[in-house]
């Protein structure tokens, strides 16, 4: 990848450098990608996703993203609702 990175960066093509520079920035997660592609199932990953993205689309009225963190932490953690002084 280093290699093919300097050879880019030698010519004259404007995009290539472009998509070179791109892989150097992100290197370490392309790699990281190859280490766990066996460990890491991402059908599970997208399941997840799909789950949260569901839940912040059916409820509204959250102001802050903290709120949201809090709703997203209750509903798919099974934490107990918090007891209201009001």
């Amino acid at each position: 990848m280093d290699q093919w990175c300097k050879k880019v960066m030698r010519s004259r093509l404007e995009p290539m450098k472009k998509i070179a520079r791109l892989v150097r920035v992100h290197k370490p997660l392309i790699l990281h990608w190859f280490a766990a592609r066996d460990e890491v199932s991402l059908g599970a990953v997208e399941g997840l996703n799909n789950k949260l993205k569901a839940s912040i689309r059916t409820s509204d009225g959250f102001r802050t993203p903290k709120a949201i963190k809090i709703m997203l932490c209750h509903k798919h953690g099974a934490l107990p609702a918090p007891q209201l002084t009001h």
